[in-house]
């Protein structure tokens, strides 16, 4: 069901395909998506606060006559909006109605201040929804030289959207397909989208990692300070059983990024008092900094090998001072875990995605490493396939961290070889990833494929974690047959003398007048060698 419902969503992007790049138009036709959504979504509650049955206003043009009539009312009109912004948080004024500026867009009355007014208005409703379309800019160039162009191209996106009926559609179906558009633009953009959106396969396990031995809790939290499109946030709440009750805390540094992970929030059906989302630098300033600061399980997928200011000053800072050294300017990735290990409860899991570097690079990153090591804080290192996320071939490997652990043995898994290739990727099955929680889950010893060292073993190795020291997958190759080999090459020099003599025979008895050919007097001087 949500495959038709991707296939409407993508088919509304032909008028932008042409006029900017995918990371560019997502902003529009995303943005739109959301405000169609929130706007569908309140007619159908005005129909329910109505006490009507929906049955005899299936249409929006219904929905919305009967939304003005009872704001007509005085005696009502009250009590229904207090009871919508109970219900949904959030109002909209029937004239700014997407489906009241699309029939406006049909009938080309639309104005785009109208446009641009519903957008603020909707904004400034919420503290959740503030500056959430600040990314849709009607007044681009890019859309076109001038007004009448940008109108042109926008009335044709919102009649095209308003022809999808997204309240048919259930909202896990919904969800779905707005993380499938997420993913398209992903794939056409060919920039580093791994910064906004994880692949399904690798959420998945560090979802199905992170929440293991937590999925019937009543109060579960996940944080996510590095959460681009929040999609990985969305995949552990998902792996949590539905009785559950699940807090959200996600950070994003760039704010079209922040911006997109609300949507996905919102299109997924996420209660807004369920997710606190900040629009931050997580490196350079902490946060949270008020209750709760500490989480049950902690995911990240940064951005490898980044650059961040690495000033002393941060020897002080709480996330970092037990360690004594800090993550070098050029490559924050310790920087990044250490953040994520300091905001996990003391019984919680952390899964982060992370560049092979971390597992063997020395000077601060070996001392950090280290003492890792030595407080037992490192559980597993997973080797992940190359070329698994959009924009980049580098391998990555997944490192789950704990604190209060008795052991300190690290499992080690190397599922580098185990994936299926497609044109433009390489991509996890069902089987790769179920492998992979398994081993983890029981913590198997599999040849050429996991082991557990000691921490004896580790400290012998300079505390050197680099996989191929831990788990063989050397594959020894079956001794060359000498004689056979001899034999084979005797029978194809056979062979070919065999042909060359046929050859020969069929141009001796060509016609003379073919032999004063030089091509052919060429080919029989060959033969004669």
């Amino acid at each position: 069901m949500e495959k038709n419902l991707t296939k409407q969503f993508i088919s509304t992007t032909e008028t932008l395909r042409t006029k900017m790049d995918a990371s560019e138009y997502k902003n529009y036709i995303l943005g739109l998506i959301v405000y169609k959504y929130l706007s569908d979504k309140l007619l159908l509650e005005v129909v329910e606060q109505s006490g009507e049955e929906l049955t005899d206003y299936s249409t929006k043009d219904k929905q919305t006559t009967l939304y003005k009539k009872l704001l007509e009312d005085n005696e009502i009109k009250e009590d229904l909006l207090q009871e919508l912004l109970n219900e949904l948080s959030y109002v909209i004024e029937p004239n700014y109605l997407f489906n009241v500026l699309a029939e406006q867009a049909r009938t080309e009355t639309l104005k785009l201040d109208d446009l641009r007014e519903a957008l603020i208005n909707i904004s400034n409703s919420n503290p959740f929804f503030f500056g959430l379309f600040d990314d849709v800019d009607l007044s681009s160039r890019k859309l076109g030289n001038d007004e009448e162009q940008q109108l042109l191209i926008i009335s044709d996106i919102l009649i095209k959207l308003n022809e999808i009926d997204m309240m048919n559609h259930d909202i896990k179906s919904i969800g779905l397909a707005f993380d499938s558009l997420i993913d398209k633009f992903s794939l056409d953009s060919g920039k580093r989208v791994e910064d906004f959106f994880t692949p399904i396969s690798i959420s998945g396990i560090l979802a199905r990692i992170v929440t293991m031995g937590h999925t019937n809790k009543q109060e579960f939290s996940i944080y996510d300070p590095v959460m681009g499109s929040g999609s990985l946030l969305l995949k552990v709440g998902n792996s949590i059983h539905p009785s559950t009750r699940v807090k959200y805390y996600g950070q994003e540094l760039n704010a079209t990024t922040f911006n997109l992970a609300r949507m996905n929030f919102i299109m997924h059906g996420i209660d807004m008092k369920q997710a606190v989302l900040n629009n931050g630098d997580t490196l350079n300033k902490d946060w949270p900094i008020t209750e709760p600061k500490t989480f049950d399980s902690v995911v990240m997928n940064p951005p490898y090998s980044a650059k961040w200011s690495a000033d002393k000053s941060f020897l002080s800072d709480s996330r970092f001072s037990e360690f004594d050294k800090l993550a070098p300017k050029s490559k924050a990735d310790f920087a990044f875990l250490l953040h994520g290990l300091y905001h996990l409860k003391d019984n919680g899991t952390m899964a982060i995605i992370l560049p092979h570097g971390v597992l063997f690079r020395g000077a601060a990153e070996g001392d950090i490493r280290k003492k890792l090591l030595e407080d037992g804080n490192i559980e597993a290192v997973i080797g992940m396939p190359s070329n698994l996320f959009y924009g980049t071939s580098i391998p990555t490997t997944i490192i789950v961290l704990k604190k209060n652990r008795l052991e300190k043995d690290v499992l080690f898994i190397d599922a580098s070889r185990e994936f299926e290739k497609e044109k433009l990727q390489n991509k996890l099955t069902k089987e790769n990833v179920d492998k992979i929680i398994d081993t983890y889950r029981e913590k198997k010893i599999i040849d050429r494929y996991s082991y557990i060292a000691s921490f004896d073993e580790i400290k012998g190795n300079d505390y050197n974690l680099n996989i191929p020291r831990y788990v063989d997958t050397f594959e020894e190759v079956a001794p060359l047959d000498i004689k056979a080999v001899s034999n084979e090459l005797k029978e194809i020099n056979a062979k070919k003398q065999e042909l060359n003599q046929k050859m020969s025979a069929m141009i001796h008895s060509l016609d003379d007048r073919y032999l004063v050919d030089s091509n052919v007097k060429a080919i029989i001087e060959l033969l004669n060698k």
